[in-house]
């Protein structure tokens, strides 16, 4: 699946539309799981697995967890995504969708806590593909 697609489907998911100026988040996010997924385009959940644990191995564990759990969901700061990604990989998804890097943390904190909640409503990632997921929760 190509990125625009994933974006796309994330977009859907978030019931983001296409206002603002620049990539949404959707895409943003969308690239980050390709580029964690190498390029996989979201063919497995093996990219979100990949995502959530950096996320964990960078302290958010809790924040993290409030997402697939039930209850709120607790934020994360650009910043705090800016240290738990490899520097490479921000800057790969901020050159690809034409932002800065903490342009593109910023959105993708703004995004994942929504986009892990949808897609975990029985408190497990998914399994399988991603895009299928994503499809389920949107529908």
């Amino acid at each position: 699946m190509a990125r625009n697609d994933l974006g796309s489907l994330l977009d859907g998911l978030l019931d983001q539309g296409g206002e603002s100026d620049g990539p949404s988040g959707g895409a943003l996010l969308g690239a980050l799981l390709m580029a964690l997924g190498d390029g996989s385009g979201g063919r497995d959940g093996n990219a979100l697995s990949v995502l959530l644990d950096m996320l964990t191995e960078a302290g958010l564990a809790e924040e993290k967890e409030s997402w697939i759990g039930a209850g709120e969901n607790r934020p994360v700061t650009g910043a705090q995504i800016l240290q738990a990604l490899p520097e490479d990989t921000l800057k790969q998804v901020a050159e690809q969708t034409g932002v800065t890097p903490d342009r593109a943390a910023t959105e993708i904190s703004q995004v994942l806590p929504l986009t892990v909640d949808r897609l975990t409503p029985d408190g497990r990632i998914p399994s399988g593909s991603l895009e299928d997921a994503i499809r389920r929760q949107s529908a």
